[in-house]
């Protein structure tokens, strides 16, 4: 039982940093060409949708690791025994958040897949830059996306630093003190460049005068 419960550990770290992780980035960065306006987003989108074996890749590398972090990590949080009001230590607050913006992020990529992958392979919508235009005029839906990209990206810029751990990479207090401040570094820029990439689906021009100075 132990045996097991080792092994998905590892396979829960490992899948959350390699496939998720690596797909996020992969995100960030196709949609980061929004901020160059909705020619260069349909470029990068398109680059992305005639990509050969899509399908497979999508449910090799993004879905089915995804559903199993998302399972198991699922398990963890109900198991965890948080003592954040006992102890009030800081990495104690980073263990609950992570645990929060695990099942935040899983209900906005829920939500996300649902107005964006899924209507659109349904022919109810067209994947383009109008689309993500549309989605995030409302107040509403900019507020979720804001928290729930964010949350996603503080769960892996987080996640990245227990893989070190868990990992044996980071073994002494000083190492992992200094990942500790390196990898809430990369979660404050993804969260700039995140806010950038959505407000410029729907204020170009106030991203625009923010990226050239």
């Amino acid at each position: 039982m132990a045996t097991t419960h080792y092994f998905n550990r590892k396979l829960h770290s490992l899948l959350g940093v390699i496939p998720i992780g690596t797909f996020l980035l992969v995100h960030l960065s196709v949609n980061y060409l929004a901020t160059r306006g909705p020619e260069a987003f349909e470029k990068g989108a398109g680059f992305i949708r005639n990509l050969p074996f899509l399908p497979v890749l999508e449910w090799g590398l993004i879905f089915l690791p995804l559903l199993y972090h998302a399972i198991y990590g699922i398990y963890i949080a109900f198991q965890a025994q948080n003592n954040v009001t006992t102890y009030g230590y800081f990495n104690n607050v980073k263990f609950l958040i992570q645990r929060y913006t695990g099942l935040i992020t899983l209900l906005f990529v829920i939500w996300h897949v649902w107005e964006t992958t899924i209507q659109v392979r349904l022919g109810l919508k067209e994947l383009n830059f109008d689309l993500m235009t549309n989605i995030l005029s409302s107040k509403v839906s900019m507020t979720f996306y804001l928290i729930g990209v964010i949350s996603a990206i503080f769960h892996f810029s987080n996640g990245l630093w227990t893989f070190l751990i868990t990992w044996g990479i980071t073994i002494g207090p000083r190492s992992q003190r200094i990942s500790n401040y390196f990898f809430m570094t990369v979660f404050v820029l993804l969260s700039i460049v995140a806010v950038l990439i959505l407000f410029s689906y729907v204020s170009p021009e106030y991203v625009n005068q923010v990226t050239l100075g």
